[in-house]
């Protein structure tokens, strides 16, 4: 999806919001210098990928000198390490706010859905380099990042598993199904672009949809909580 930027489009630059205000996501990288290297890298890992950003290229986009960045981050490694670990934490929060937000399983699954959509929508930039880029982390970190997305999947086993209990979802593999959510909702950070013909609103009403049908809840057809009718 591309396009021109409409009135009232998100505003996705790393630090952007869709209202245009700040990202709170990053407020804990301090000083502020070290957040300007944090959104460069963000910035870089997604245009280019990981292995092909070079520290010069980061500190470049943060109007620094490559030794500047060297005073706040010891490798390129660690820069994507922060950047996962924020965005990880941040991915859970929402999932578990949307959660928290709503009562009965189909509700609880749409509001999950719709929420960790708009995120991924919102926030592409960012979220590209948080879910497409794990691989090149080392060691301890991996293990930590791995550990932050296995809880995002607990959350949505959680809610599908109370819906089978209650008999309002079909679902034969909890654990396969909960992955599978994940795996559609993530995938809008790869092809979402600014100026689409969908809001990040609109394709996560879209989704929440898709997904209560998937799970054969009989709130999804007709307008259920999953489907708002936007078109």
């Amino acid at each position: 999806m591309t396009g021109d930027a409409e009135p009232g489009a998100v505003d996705e630059s790393p630090g952007g919001a869709a209202d245009g205000g700040p990202d709170d996501s990053w407020a804990e990288v301090v000083p502020e210098a070290a957040r300007r290297l944090l959104l460069a890298a963000v910035e870089a890992f997604a245009e280019r990928g990981f292995h092909a950003t070079t520290t010069r290229d980061i500190a470049s986009r943060a109007g620094m000198s490559p030794a500047a960045l060297y005073i706040h981050y010891r490798t390129k490694e660690e820069l994507l390490h922060q950047i996962s670990r924020i965005g990880h934490e941040r991915s859970v929060r929402v999932l578990t706010e949307a959660d928290d937000s709503a009562t009965g399983a189909p509700e609880r699954l749409a509001a999950a859905v719709r929420a960790f959509v708009r995120w991924h929508a919102e926030r592409h930039t960012t979220a590209r380099v948080v879910q497409y880029e794990l691989g090149a982390l080392a060691g301890d970190h991996y293990t930590e990042i791995v550990a932050l997305r296995r809880r995002s999947e607990e959350i949505l086993r959680g809610i599908l598993a109370d819906g089978v209990a209650t008999g309002e979802f079909t679902v034969e593999d909890i654990r396969g199904t909960a992955v599978a959510v994940l795996s559609l909702c993530v995938d809008v950070a790869r092809w979402f672009r600014t100026g689409g013909p969908r809001t990040p609103e609109e394709i996560g009403d879209l989704y929440a949809g898709l997904v209560l049908r998937m799970v054969g809840s009989p709130a999804a057809p007709g307008g259920g909580p999953g489907v708002a009718g936007r078109g």
